[in-house]
């Protein structure tokens, strides 16, 4: 019975890893896409993919609050595909940027589901985050 708990906990890693270096790479690509555009809001956002590519990979503490990184890369793709979709121009580097995005986004649902238990689990985690952050900062009166 070891042995199958064994081979099914690497199967596990290993589809982790594949899925979180999917994240990673498509995160890095669009990161470049915007970096080659030039302007201070695709610099911004280039920054912004940089930065939660390399938090997901982290490790340390940053580990333990990944459901949180994996959240906010989430809003952060969704919100620049919104901000293309409302005001973007069409051209084809664009598309190809948004279809990285899309992969991306779907890579990052999945962890979330797969790895974080959806969206009931991380409303309670992020329910216990905010009490935790609260309680910490005590009753000031």
């Amino acid at each position: 019975m070891s042995i199958i708990d064994a081979l099914h906990r690497s199967e596990v890693r290993s589809s982790v890893l594949v899925v979180r270096t999917g994240i990673v790479g498509l995160a890095l690509a669009t990161a470049a896409i915007h970096a080659s555009l030039g302007g201070m809001i695709f610099t911004l956002n280039a920054i912004g993919y940089t930065t939660l590519a390399m938090a997901m990979v982290l490790p340390g503490p940053f580990g333990r609050y990944r459901w949180l990184i994996r959240l906010a890369l989430a809003g952060f793709t969704a919100a620049t595909i919104g901000g293309w979709v409302l005001f973007g121009a069409r051209f084809p580097l664009a598309y190809l940027d948004k279809a990285l995005e899309i992969g991306l986004l779907v890579l990052v649902t999945f962890e979330l589901f797969h790895l974080d238990g959806g969206p009931i689990e991380i409303g309670r985690r992020a329910r216990r985050l905010a009490t935790s952050l609260v309680g910490a900062r005590g009753v000031r009166g």
